[in-house]
């Protein structure tokens, strides 16, 4: 892969990398089949991705007709990544199974190593035969969105498709790695002004948080929409404040550091709760939720912008449900998409159905929507939550700083590419969006 390397730091032509030939094997960030069960009996949050995830060499897969190979310069870590390394819920390799199930194709997913990571920034370097919109030099992002087009199911909202499927983690030959096999439609433009690292930490959340939020598939967000955004400098959360920020919103974060008020209102969300500061108990004990501290949350949303909240941004699950439906305005929307703090959720349903309230369920993006996301990251609308980067040999700890919540916005992970900055196409468009707006986070990061 060096000299697709050479080839693409250099400016060669999308002909010249195309006549290279692609090598046998390829680096990659791989957990193992036959070492899923090393965690048995030990706490979730003494489970250590360092010890699960390994950088080998893994043959290269055969090109479906569909499909397109793509040097990775950069990828990034998310949190089916750690769930993947620490082999929660369950380990991915019976998705990995089922998928050999389905085609010809699908069998060579089916592997005693799994290739994970569900972004990346990239060069395509072949095309399969059946792939019209892209070819060899184009300069890429991926999203993770794996459906097959030739089912009917997937033609109104591709996420409602039978088979759809997160890439890299319900399907093999991800993106921590130094080539990935991914399906033609998953592919997007690379936004010119940034670099591979920056480009490559978007696709995942800031798709997700747009599908949310914006589209009619979830909340509808409209001017004005106050929106409760939980774990606001987060990986999804620093999406969601600037997709409110841009829809004419006003956004209420929740995060857990003075230090991330202070990020939040760099990133022009004024209105900022501590939690820790305020040290909300929404639970008394493991069974029982505190109506008193819903209460007293939902007064001090009041106290920062004079409402409640027409949206409620939520992914944390268990911990914080209870006091997300009851905090919402009369009327008002919680859309969820993860469950982070534990997926057995409870609430106090009078809450939800004496005032109207409705709980929508998102999960990541169709292609229009993840196309859209990347357009305001392309025009600068849009920035980076980037706040730290490891080289692909160090995946494992950067895991481990995203399952310990030790950071904040996203974490890159280099590739092939050799340092931090390469890849910037457009620097005029950069210097107009700013260089302090598109590395914020990451000079919080090094705080």
């Amino acid at each position: 892969m060096r000299e697709f390397l050479e080839a693409i730091e250099s400016g060669a032509s999308g002909d010249e990398i195309g006549a290279l030939a692609v090598p046998e094997s390829y680096r990659a960030a791989v957990v193992l089949k036959d070492e899923m069960e090393m965690f048995g009996g030990v706490p979730s949050d003494d489970k250590d991705p360092r010890k699960a995830l390994h950088v080998q060499d893994v043959a290269v897969p055969e090109l479906a007709p569909d499909e397109a190979y793509v040097a990775v310069l950069a990828s990034a870590i998310n949190f089916n990544t750690v769930w993947t390394s620490i082999f929660e819920p369950l380990p991915t390799f019976g998705f990995l199974q089922r998928l050999a199930k389905e085609s010809v194709w699908g069998k060579r997913h089916d592997l005693p190593y799994h290739v994970v990571g569900s972004d990346a920034a990239g060069v395509v370097i072949r095309v399969g035969s059946a792939v019209r919109n892209w070819k060899p030099g184009d300069r890429v992002v991926v999203h993770c969105n794996y459906v097959d087009d030739q089912d009917p199911s997937a033609h109104d909202d591709a996420m409602l498709a039978t088979n759809q499927r997160i890439w890299g983690f319900e399907s093999n030959f991800g993106g921590l790695a130094d080539l990935a096999l991914v399906r033609a439609n998953q592919l997007m433009p690379k936004p010119a002004h940034l670099s591979w690292e920056e480009a490559a930490c978007n696709a995942l959340c800031n798709s997700t948080s747009y599908r949310m939020l914006v589209s009619h598939n979830a909340a509808q967000m409209k001017q004005g929409d106050i929106v409760l955004i939980w774990g606001a400098t987060g990986g999804l959360g620093g999406y969601a404040v600037q997709h409110v920020l841009n829809g004419g919103g006003v956004p209420v974060g929740v995060v857990s550091s003075p230090d991330k008020v202070e990020l939040l209102h760099e990133l022009g969300c004024d209105a900022a709760i501590d939690r820790k500061a305020a040290g909300y108990k929404f639970w008394k004990d493991e069974h029982t939720q505190d109506e008193a501290e819903w209460r007293r949350f939902g007064k001090d949303i009041r106290a920062l912008v004079g409402d409640d909240p027409n949206i409620v941004f939520e992914h944390p699950g268990r911990q914080t449900m209870g006091a997300s439906v009851f905090a919402a305005a009369r009327g008002g929307t919680i859309v969820t998409c993860a469950a982070t703090s534990g997926y057995m959720i409870e609430y106090d349903n009078r809450h939800l159905w004496m005032k109207l309230k409705r709980i929508v369920a998102s999960h990541f993006a169709n292609y229009k929507e993840a196309w859209e996301a990347n357009r305001l990251l392309a025009t600068g609308k849009v920035q980076p939550i980037l706040s730290a980067v490891y080289p692909l040999e160090q995946t494992g700890e950067a895991a481990y700083q995203v399952h310990h919540n030790l950071h904040e916005g996203k974490i890159g992970v280099l590739c092939l590419a050799p340092e931090e900055g390469h890849g910037i196409d457009d620097p005029e468009l950069r210097e107009k969006v700013g260089e302090d707006r598109i590395t914020l986070f990451r000079r919080h990061g090094s705080h």
